[in-house]
């Protein structure tokens, strides 16, 4: 259904949300979980909250997402989900042979107050953990946070359930990317790479998610974190956190028990944040910028440069991810465009605030919104219409209602491919978000354009 019946008055809404700009804490879970190595995600709830989750993975990525449930039924709703988990383990473990199986909740096993801690330990009691194996698990109902502090919990847990210190340095660091793209994934393990650092990247979904076609089936993809680096992340000498949403509790839980520094990043989105990613990793790892990455950093400014006119003072509305989108719109920012509209789906004043202070200087009003929605996105629209919208797929209602140009951005992206492939993040990602914002905006130059204004070259 498209949105042209959105009135332009706004009123305050507290009880109800309008098109919601964000998914459900276990899909980031189920996320996370894929980005260890021979693990099976596991959805303690109902058959109908696992096709959910993992139906919205699968069209994200254009790839077989595999995840296990506990298939609640009414005597489960009501009893508890002791027998169907434990059942579950034991059955998944005989036939699928995954090395961990992560579990996560639902609102349904959450209301109920299952222990799962508590059931995990009669799992392992009643011999149904082989040795060798492991079982990890996370707190996710729906009815809080979104799919981003989903993520982050499992994420979380992989660093507590997992680490173990020697007392020896291993002389690594710990890189937790943020929610993010498979393909960004292994565009952070690139530039760590050409600085001549090997880091431990957890979780790690490249070649999970956007594996070749090979013609042969694998349940278990080649990619992903090994157990025995998760284990050896209290050995780090440091944890880089891409993001306050998603990184941040994981890397600062090990700081807390191992004693192993952290400092958490903005994403590396765009000039500025990846300048500062590039600088943390030259001082934490005391090594020197190669050439290689000042030259990609070079011709990331030589496109702004060159296609600035392009790009002044256009507005801009966005919605996603907080950690996403403080970067971004530092980006916007850095290359002259107003970044008006801004909402995420995910609580937290201290983004509002973030948001506010980078934009306090723009000659305009700034819209920003913790918990938003994009029907109040939209509403904001109509009443300053702006030159770009960026979001993901679900921006498409109001891009073609207003007749906006549109950047699909974030999660989920379900209408187009090259996402889970291209990345987005550091100096070259940041060159090909700038040819998609280029893209839109000069393909409605030329739409718009009269005869005599048509022109061969911009």
């Amino acid at each position: 259904m498209l949105l042209r019946h959105t009135k332009k008055e706004i009123k305050p809404r507290k009880a109800l949300t309008v098109n919601p700009a964000k998914t459900c804490q276990p899909i980031g879970a189920m996320y996370a979980a894929l980005g260890i190595h021979n693990c099976l995600p596991h959805s303690h709830g109902s058959q109908g909250c696992c096709a959910y989750h993992r139906s919205t993975l699968t069209r994200h990525y254009r790839e077989p997402v595999m995840a296990a449930t506990s298939s609640f039924t009414e005597g489960s709703s009501v009893f508890g989900g002791q027998a169907n988990l434990i059942q579950a383990i034991d059955n998944i473990f005989t036939t699928y042979d995954p090395d961990i199986i992560a579990v996560h909740t639902t609102c349904l096993s959450e209301t109920i107050g299952d222990d799962v801690n508590q059931i995990k330990d009669k799992a392992l009691k009643d011999g149904k953990v082989p040795e060798g194996k492991t079982v990890i698990h996370a707190s996710t109902p729906s009815y809080v946070g979104s799919h981003v502090t989903g993520f982050s919990n499992m994420t979380k847990a992989m660093a507590m359930q997992f680490a173990q210190a020697t007392g020896t340095s291993n002389g690594r660091f710990n890189i937790i990317p943020g929610y993010v793209e498979p393909s960004d994934m292994t565009e952070i393990k690139r530039i760590t790479g050409m600085m001549g650092i090997n880091p431990i990247v957890f979780p790690d979904t490249s070649n999970v998610l956007n594996g070749p076609q090979t013609g042969k089936y694998k349940m278990f993809p080649p990619g992903g974190v090994s157990k025995e680096a998760l284990i050896s992340t209290a050995d780090s000498m440091g944890t880089i956190a891409l993001g306050e949403t998603a990184s941040a509790d994981a890397a600062r839980a090990l700081d807390a028990r191992w004693k192993v520094p952290c400092q958490v990043q903005d994403l590396p989105i765009g000039l500025s944040a990846t300048d500062r990613f590039i600088d943390a990793l030259r001082i934490a790892a005391g090594v020197p910028v190669p050439d290689s990455i000042t030259l990609e950093r070079g011709q990331l400014l030589d496109v702004i440069t060159d296609m600035h006119q392009y790009l002044y003072h256009k507005k801009v509305a966005l919605a996603g991810d907080p950690d996403h989108l403080i970067p971004l719109v530092e980006f916007l920012l850095d290359i002259d465009m107003l970044p008006v509209h801004i909402v995420t789906g995910t609580p937290g004043k201290a983004f509002e605030r973030k948001i506010a202070a980078m934009t306090a200087h723009l000659p305009c009003k700034v819209n920003v919104r913790a918990a938003g929605d994009l029907f109040l996105l939209h509403q904001w629209i109509k009443n300053d219409p702006v030159d770009l919208l960026i979001a993901n797929t679900y921006g498409k209602y109001m891009a073609r209602d207003e007749d906006i140009p549109f950047v699909r951005y974030g999660f989920p992206i379900l209408d187009r491919v090259g996402h889970s492939y291209f990345s987005s993040v550091c100096y070259t990602g940041g060159i090909r978000l700038l040819e998609k914002i280029l893209d839109v905006l000069l393909d409605r130059m030329d739409r718009d354009a009269p005869e005599e204004e048509f022109e061969l070259v911009m």
